[in-house]
């Protein structure tokens, strides 16, 4: 039985904490997650990114009106979905194999610790949308994800240099717009990066997909 999602409530307490990017959490809440191989984006290009990035923030605090979070979206967001489309770096997740050991991972506690609505595995990053259940918190999620799979495939290649980014990108899903919006863009990004069938790992919930496809 699939549970409906559960959207950012503007009156509740929202916990903050930072890595390298600032992550907002809700207890319960829905979250778009994005999370990438460590070589997809040079460490020169990335620093120089966080920098420009970290002076817009400066200028404009959360939390941020519509027109903030479409300029940040265009000119911070948008930048790397871009690059990370084109396909730089090694790609490992291109092949099969490497794809569905994160695939598994993404759904191994399914309906235990969150519930899975989309994802994709694109052949050098990963876009989830899930709600987490219970007490189990943002990070804990993201770091089983990562350091499960990073175990996994280093010992397919059997090394031991950092597979993932160490920090990930998330929002809390707003409302049901928005929560349609982060389904379609999982569901349409293998095909914006022009990758073929064999060369992303796509799921949807059932209820996910009768929502889109009421949208036509």
């Amino acid at each position: 039985m699939e549970v409906e999602p559960r959207f950012l409530d503007p009156h509740a307490e929202v916990a903050q904490h930072t890595n390298r990017l600032p992550h907002w959490q809700q207890d319960e809440a829905t979250y778009f997650v994005t999370f990438r191989l460590a070589d997809s984006v040079p460490t020169e290009l990335l620093k120089r990114w966080e920098q420009e990035r970290e002076a817009w923030m400066r200028w404009n605090p959360e939390p941020w009106s519509p027109k903030q979070e479409r300029e940040y979206r265009e000119r911070f967001s948008m930048r790397m979905e871009h690059w990370l489309d084109a396909g730089h770096g090694e790609c490992l997740l291109r092949q099969p194999p490497l794809a569905l050991i994160v695939g598994n991972a993404l759904q191994h506690f399914d309906g235990v610790r969150y519930n899975q609505h989309a994802w994709v595995v694109m052949p050098n990053h990963v876009h989830a949308l899930f709600s987490a259940r219970g007490e189990t918190k943002l990070p804990v999620i993201v770091k089983s994800w990562k350091g499960f799979t990073a175990w996994e495939i280093n010992r397919h290649f059997d090394r031991t240099t950092p597979l993932w980014q160490k920090d990930y990108r998330d929002r809390i899903v707003r409302n049901a717009r928005h929560f349609l919006n982060c389904a379609r863009y999982i569901r349409n990004n293998p095909l914006e990066a022009s990758l073929k069938t064999a060369e992303y790992l796509h799921y949807e919930s059932q209820a996910v997909r009768t929502l889109l496809e009421a949208e036509g």
